[in-house]
């Protein structure tokens, strides 16, 4: 199976590249990116890996590189950048635009233009001086008799792509369909921008380092690549967001930036992709917008700060809602009302701002809550801002409504629980379990056949795992998740979970001394509650299971399911003993998705750490569920 996918992603990569250097390129850089990463993690010897490009068009002649074209390395986040530096890390980093148009080679004998030649395979491309001549920014004679290569990207200004070229899809498509036409027509409306330069083996050149290329280049009478030097890898992340912010107002257009040293690394450049340089990218999953408002979501004890945001697109949706999660990432960000700032959506339901650009003159403080409905003054420890009213009715309430989620009593409304509630009917879970036909079918005038529908609802359900046991009584910072790797560890009944100790459960995985002392103080102050619910007999502990089919085996789920429900797929994988997580780590046995190429967080670090990647079909295949 590994290796007809790896025929399939070769075969649909040379096809995209193809169309890419002709201008119709189908899809965008990152699912691009997104297949070349597949690709490698599955077949890292294939072929493709040691050619770069296939725009090498019959009919024009043939020439060398003086300057071998290899591709980059990229990182698409910050986080893939900032491990990227910390292996490399230079004294200095000197960080250009990265151009997104079409790469030329200008070759010079003693000062004169006699070859222009365009990326082709990296080492041999299409001479085409001819047309190349009639562009914007090449220079035909150096003011020097230097012998060598100039490198630079062929860029159609985002203007002239609107008054003239608008039928295609973007400068980049536009501009590679006209430096190769056979009659020259619409080179002139192309500019050549310069960014490397080297001397003819065995010549001396005429610069020192990075930054003297550049003044050379300049000096020569070349356009020359935007370039900033940052001292550290954080400034080049604070750098990419600015210029992220000022992308739309340049004259042409970029798809991230390009980092290096300040040295030139011969040896290194030669490389078909060089390790002391990266292209940090921009993407789909991010955007600048402007911070408007902070709304307050409260949810049992806890206030999240949501940020309502100037509309924005991201990763092909409008969103105008951002996760803040907590007051420590407002002040550490240094966040007020007004701030320009980095939106991302790596595969979160809600998209998080990840960054500040800056904060206007006219910004203003966020204004943070400082008391509960109840009266209580909130408790604002920086990861979370909460009421510590034990008797607070929103737990109460809550706690409820985590139930009914537990029990999957979906018909079970939130209005009519909160009227119960309110009115002293309903205060713990197992009040739920005596309430009657003839005294629901009273509420919101819902009548004795609705009424015995959602009791009948509530409780089809009468048995649940341990894990879900617990999750279902809202202790709080302990999910289904780390209930079951408590399960997992051996503490696999209730009586067992509350003889424990706070040093016995920090030594479970994913556990620390404050979870596992929130875990047991849960379980000590909602005791009777639960022991009031078990003995009503509606709802019984089932034993979890040791033999089931993927017992050891770890799932993680990302995307939209077709044939089920991802709650019914959890569930199976439960059922059969393996386990469930939410985000992807080195040790989980599969991600499961219908859309591996989205190029989201959690394909590429399965990719990274060679996880299979299971579609649908495969997934239902592997549980004994095929269709």
């Amino acid at each position: 199976m590994a290796d007809d996918r790896a025929a399939f992603l070769a075969a649909e990569i040379a096809r995209h590249q193809n169309l890419y250097y002709n201008g119709d390129a189908e899809i965008s850089d990152a699912q691009f990116d997104a297949l070349w990463d597949e690709l490698r993690s599955l077949d890292p010897g294939n072929p493709l890996f040691s050619r770069v490009g296939r725009d090498l068009a019959d009919g024009w002649p043939k020439a060398r590189h003086i300057i071998p074209m290899g591709s980059q390395s990229k990182a698409s986040s910050p986080e893939e950048f900032m491990a990227w530096a910390s292996k490399i890390a230079h004294p200095l980093y000197l960080v250009q635009h990265k151009l997104d148009g079409a790469s030329i080679e200008l070759q010079y004998a003693a000062g004169r233009l006699v070859h222009a030649v365009t990326r082709g395979d990296g080492l041999i491309g299409d001479d085409i001086t001819a047309n190349v001549r009639r562009m914007i920014g090449v220079v035909s004679f150096l003011p020097e008799t230097f012998s060598g290569g100039v490198r630079g990207e062929v860029l159609m200004r985002k203007s002239v792509h609107a008054a003239k070229y608008a039928d295609k899809a973007n400068c980049r498509n536009a501009a590679n369909g006209l430096m190769k036409r056979k009659d020259g027509e619409g080179s002139s409306d192309l500019e050549v921008v310069c960014y490397d330069a080297a001397a003819e083996a065995g010549a001396k050149p005429p610069f020192g380092d990075e930054m003297e290329k550049l003044d050379w280049l300049a000096r020569m009478g070349f356009e020359v690549v935007p370039s900033k030097i940052c001292e550290g890898a954080p400034a080049v992340v604070e750098y990419r967001a600015r210029v992220m912010d000022e992308r739309p107002g340049l004259p042409f257009d970029i798809d991230g930036l390009v980092v290096k040293g300040k040295e030139i690394d011969p040896e290194d450049q030669a490389r078909p992709r060089p390790e002391k340089q990266i292209a940090f990218k921009f993407s789909l999953e991010e955007a600048i917008s402007t911070l408007r408002d902070v709304e307050w979501s409260e949810s049992g004890a806890s206030f999240t700060p949501i940020g309502i945001v100037d509309p924005v697109r991201l990763a092909g949706t409008t969103v105008q809602r951002a996760n803040l999660c907590n007051t420590n990432m407002i002040t550490t960000l240094g966040l007020r009302i007004g701030s320009r700032v980095i939106m991302t959506k790596r595969g979160e339901i809600i998209p998080k701002i990840e960054g500040l650009v800056e904060n206007p003159a006219d910004s203003s403080p966020i204004p943070i809550p400082s008391t509960c409905s109840c009266g209580a003054i909130l408790v604002d420890d920086g990861t979370r801002l909460w009421c510590p009213n034990a008797a607070c009715p929103k737990k109460e309430l809550h706690r409820l409504e985590k139930w009914l989620d537990a029990v999957e009593a979906r018909s079970f409304g939130v209005g009519i629980l909160a009227k119960l509630h309110a009115s002293g009917r309903v205060r713990e879970i197992s009040d739920l379990y005596r309430l009657t036909v003839e005294e629901l079918a009273g509420y919101e005038r819902m009548g004795e056949t609705s009424a015995a529908k959602v009791l009948r609802n509530l409780r089809a359900k009468t048995e649940l795992s341990l894990e879900r046991f617990i999750a279902g009584f809202d202790i709080e910072g302990i999910g289904e998740l780390i209930a079951a790797k408590a399960v997992a560890a051996g503490f696999d009944s209730l009586g067992r979970l509350r003889s424990a100790t706070v040093e016995e459960l920090d030594e479970v995985e994913g556990f620390a001394e404050i979870t596992a002392r929130a875990l047991l103080d849960g379980l000590s102050a909602l005791s009777a509650q639960m022991e009031n619910l078990l003995a009503t007999g509606a709802i019984r502990i089932v034993e979890p299971r040791r033999d089931g089919g993927l017992s050891g085996r770890s799932f993680c789920f990302t995307g939209e399911l077709v044939s089920m429900k991802r709650a019914e797929a959890e569930s199976l994988v439960k059922a059969l003993g393996g386990s469930v997580r939410s985000s992807v780590t080195k040790d989980l046995s599969y991600l499961v998705t219908n859309d591996p190429a989205t190029g989201s967080s959690k394909n590429r670090k399965a990719v990274e750490y060679a996880i299979p990647i299971l579609d649908e079909a495969a997934f239902r295949a592997l549980i004994g569920k095929a269709p």
